[in-house]
């Protein structure tokens, strides 16, 4: 449709997406002009489709983990674990001699602060050792047993997550009234091992100091673990640190010989590998084509695609100026019942042969191509809880950067849920805080489900364009 441009500005308060709120129209895209000029503002809609696609594997770098089994009505299975290397310094020697050169102990330790569904859910834990170097492919698709011995168990422990606790750890914040330090549970899951690996350990830095030379020798001569769960389900843990502790006795000093409990401790940190597995089942009703909904279920790489028709927008603006495609989505509530899944904390809108290199490069979101949700206000968070509302602004860049390069094809979206690292960005006194911006972005990891509508209502996109008609 056709209208004149101060009348333009009167509606562009309702153009949204998806029933999308208010959204911030500035790019109107009508330049300062000479007086007398004329410029005509045109709003066309169109319908995109949408289907809920799912990728093979996700790329995880990272140093958390997943453990546990989860089953949603909705959403189906997830079972996660995971493999890991262990951090050796250069040349690593342990700072004390064990008394008579014996290990008492061997534990790893799997630390959390967080974990989803029932505390309570009674669960056991394997601990299997890597018998080959791990590759450094981030994919999630990989399969335990071609890099670990399943036939023999170096460790079980049965556990809840309510029973792990270990202490309170400290947030480094101070509550506001009370100015008392901020201190939150931090959970432990102690597994035992045979001490004969600890033994194994110091052995080798008596007898071959050189496997503890470089990363790369350690990594040979321990390649790592592999940590499953074998029973139970309704729990999975949000692991933040794995260590391995190699305890001992020690004399108190070189003059005494009182002996006292020591230790030594190897860890999974960012120098190393960690490969994270997910299982899933029961999501044909996800990826069955319909004309209701499309869904997100993390971490299985089940996202909204959509396609936007390109080509007869192109058709239809030919001539004119692109001003604005405001973006926003809209889901439905969360599930009634008990431990429901709750939505992804960001979500990223690329187009879809941009996937694979946005997570291996690293990359953010530039505002052109790719572009980040917010909750329409300072920014902090992924979604408008209230109006169950993802914004992602103007995205027209991202179309008219598509209709140049690929005029033949219409534009595929794909709808990514992510984990945003952020920091703040504060105003010229350094007092108060105007605003977030991007340190990080990486693949959603932690269960999480949520549903669009996609019915024709919903699929309506909105066009502003503009077109200089003279004086």
């Amino acid at each position: 449709m056709k209208i004149k441009y101060a009348v333009a500005l009167l509606l562009l308060g309702g153009i949204s997406l998806f029933s999308g709120c208010n959204d911030d129209l500035t790019l109107v895209g009508s330049t300062i002009q000479p007086q007398g000029d004329r410029n005509t503002v045109y709003i066309d809609t169109f319908r995109m489709t949408a289907s809920t696609v799912k990728r093979d594997s996700l790329y995880a770098k990272t140093t958390r983990g997943l453990l546990g089994e989860i089953y949603d009505p909705l959403y189906g299975h997830l079972k996660s674990d995971y493999l890991c290397q262990f951090y050796c310094a250069e040349n690593y020697r342990f700072p004390h001699k064990p008394h008579m050169g014996v290990i008492d102990s061997v534990k790893l330790k799997i630390r959390f602060f967080f974990w989803t569904g029932d505390g309570h859910a009674l669960m056991r834990t394997r601990v299997y050792a890597v018998n080959k170097p791990l590759e450094r492919n981030y994919y999630t698709n990989l399969n335990p047993a071609d890099y670990s011995d399943m036939q023999n168990a170096l460790g079980t422990q049965v556990y809840t997550a309510f029973g792990c606790f270990s202490d309170s750890f400290s947030t480094g914040q101070k509550d506001p009234e009370t100015r008392k330090e901020i201190k939150v549970p931090r959970y432990s899951l102690n597994i035992a091992l045979p001490k004969e690996l600890g033994t194994r350990f110091y052995n080798e830095i008596v007898n071959n100091p050189s496997s503890f030379a470089t990363q790369e020798a350690f990594n040979r001569f321990f390649p790592g673990l592999y940590i499953t769960t074998d029973y139970g389900s309704g729990n999975i843990l949000d692991v933040s640190n794995t260590q391995l502790y190699l305890y001992y006795q020690r004399p108190k000093s070189s003059k005494n010989d009182t002996l006292v409990r020591d230790s030594v401790m190897f860890q999974v940190t960012k120098e190393v590998i960690q490969h994270s597995r997910f299982q899933h089942t029961d999501e044909e009703k996800l990826l069955t084509p319909n004309d209701q909904y499309a869904y997100i279920k993390t971490p299985a790489g089940i996202y909204p695609r959509l396609v936007i028709p390109s080509r007869e927008i192109a058709k239809t603006i030919k001539g004119r100026y692109t001003n604005g495609l405001v973006f926003s989505i809209k889901y439905e509530p969360q599930e009634s019942w008990k431990y429901a899944m709750s939505p992804p904390s960001h979500l990223m809108l690329m187009p879809e042969d941009s996937l694979r290199t946005f997570f291996e490069n690293r990359s953010i979101e530039n505002n052109m191509t790719t572009f980040l949700s917010t909750d329409n206000k300072i920014g902090e968070y992924g979604y408008n809880a209230t109006t169950r509302t993802y914004y992602f602004g103007n995205i027209i860049s991202l179309l008219n950067v598509h209709i140049k390069e690929k005029p033949d094809e219409d534009l595929r979206l794909l709808i990514v849920p992510v984990e945003r690292d952020f920091a703040p960005t504060m105003d010229q006194y350094r007092r108060n805080i105007t605003g977030y911006y991007t340190k990080a972005i990486h693949n959603y990891l932690m269960p999480s489900g949520v549903k669009f509508p996609i019915d024709q209502e919903h699929m309506k996109i909105v066009v502003l364009s503009s077109k200089y008609t003279g004086k």
